[in-house]
């Protein structure tokens, strides 16, 4: 390709972009890198319209700043972090926190060094906070690239060099931008409309955009868990976590099913990373001695998971009927 070719494709994504682009995303419009970053791991895992309709604004309200992060104690970051999943973010930005009260490492290498920041997020914040000329590549930008370059099986490698070669430097925050929506917008993994893309009449892999990019399919892992509710004096017993996906949370204590057959409450389903889960809810009259007990009207300001509200919605639930059947 020409390089007059070339930078007219770049013009054309551009052009697309302003038209078509999600400009209007809080964290593409602010100057503050923390606000970036936070937006950044917030989305990681995590579809754009939750992030922003219940957690990217609440956070930075309750934690305006690095230094408001850093005092923060770390239960009440899960709090706050609290039906997001993934809670090791949380806890890695509240590390990094700490470590950089005065802000943010301005550069790829030391940005790198924080907890959880790997090279995406450390070039997303140069890109997209510092606005240096860097590339960026997501999952979105990592499809395009493939189609667009017509590389199948590439390697994650390759891929930033051919980012690095395709970036725009003179608007390089913008083209990052451009190509991350493009992604999420037109060049989808499934039934991709290439014909209304800006990149078509160049790319390499229109005509057979599948061969570019491969899904995998993904193994599940059936588990059934179960947990037990017991609530008094206005208060609940719940235990903290020591190890997996959790770990350093609230849930409800693990129980032995066989003992409290007769106190299932209900079941649920629910997914999370490679577990498909079957969870049983029972009500308890006594718990293990190693419990905390948690004033029930302040649960929700703790560190508690999605899979644990949703028990505890079913808990109250059948509270809710059994009080109705008695009045």
């Amino acid at each position: 390709m020409s390089k007059s070719h070339f930078q007219s494709t770049q013009n054309k994504l551009l052009s697309w972009y302003e038209i078509h682009g999600r400009k209007d995303l809080p964290w593409r419009n602010t100057e503050n890198v923390y606000h970036v970053y936070v937006s950044e791991v917030m989305l990681q895992q995590t579809q754009v319209k939750r992030v922003l309709e219940e957690y990217y604004f609440q956070f930075l309200e309750k934690f305006p700043s690095l230094f408001a992060l850093a005092q923060a104690p770390l239960e009440e970051v899960f709090g706050m972090w609290s039906g997001l999943g993934y809670y090791r973010r949380a806890k890695n930005l509240h590390a990094s926190a700490k470590l950089c009260v005065d802000g943010l490492p301005q550069d790829l290498k030391s940005l790198q060094k924080l907890p959880g920041v790997g090279r995406y997020t450390a070039s997303a914040i140069c890109s997209f906070g510092y606005a240096q000329c860097v590339s960026v590549v997501d999952t979105n930008i990592a499809r395009v690239l493939a189609r667009y370059f017509g590389e199948e099986d590439v390697k994650e490698a390759f891929l930033w060099e051919l980012a690095d070669g395709f970036l725009n430097s003179s608007n390089p925050t913008s083209h990052n931008l451009a190509l991350m929506d493009l992604g999420a917008m037109v060049c989808l993994p499934k039934s991709p409309t290439c014909e209304v893309c800006p990149l078509n009449e160049a790319c390499q892999g229109s005509s057979e955009p599948d061969k570019y990019y491969k899904t995998q399919k993904k193994n599940y892992e059936n588990k059934k868990l179960h947990f037990g509710v017991c609530v008094k004096d206005g208060k609940i017993a719940m235990k903290r976590s020591h190890k997996g996906m959790y770990k350093d949370m609230l849930e409800l204590p693990n129980i032995e099913s066989s003992f409290y057959e007769k106190n299932l409450l209900g079941t649920f389903a629910h997914a999370v990373t490679r577990y498909r889960l079957e969870v049983h809810v029972y009500s308890l009259n006594s718990t293990p001695e190693d419990v905390t007990w948690v004033a029930y009207e302040t649960l929700h300001e703790a560190g508690i998971s999605s899979m644990t509200k949703k028990a505890l919605k079913l808990y109250n639930g059948v509270k809710i009927s059994a009080e109705g059947v008695q009045n």
